[in-house]
């Protein structure tokens, strides 16, 4: 992997939220901001887990629930719930998720491989697990999620 060698001196910041009992990562890199769950438009025949879209400032931006894609039960929104506006590849999605924690400094080190989960949580998404004390956080790759078949929000960068 190119760069692998140069990503691995420098540590890499990550997003912490919460989903469910669990504590995730994503890239701060790829976060534009954060937003208080609004009322969004529903698109007829869209999957459960596109909640709708909202306009950000002339921009429709797709909004999808964390909770209902990775199957966590019944989301429930209240004044913790937090859409967090990712820009990948150039496209603007909302990320609805149960609330933001802070933002998490980790080294090479801390992050470990993803272990094998069978076809309970599909380990294509996942960077790895990050340690941090007491705190175990799954850090997504948000790109690689958002670029998914069946997500088909954000095109695949063109290797």
């Amino acid at each position: 992997m190119p760069g692998a060698s140069r990503a691995a001196d420098k540590p890499l910041e990550f997003l912490s939220f919460t989903l469910g009992d669990e504590e995730y990562g994503i890239d701060i890199q790829k976060v534009q901001e954060l937003r208080g769950y609004d009322a969004v438009t529903r698109i007829a025949n869209a999957p459960a887990y596109i909640k709708g879209v909202v306009n950000l400032r002339g921009i429709i931006v797709p909004i999808i629930d964390m909770r209902i894609k990775f199957d966590l039960g019944e989301p429930s929104y209240d004044q913790f719930t937090v859409v967090i506006v990712l820009n990948i590849g150039g496209r603007v999605v909302g990320m609805v998720v149960d609330s933001v924690s802070d933002v998490i400094t980790l080294s090479a080190e801390q992050i470990k491989p993803a272990p094998e989960m069978g076809s309970t949580l599909d380990t294509d998404y996942l960077i790895g697990l990050g340690t941090l004390e007491e705190r175990m956080l799954i850090l997504v790759d948000i790109d690689r999620l958002m670029s998914s078949e069946e997500m088909g929000l954000v095109e695949a960068a063109a290797a």
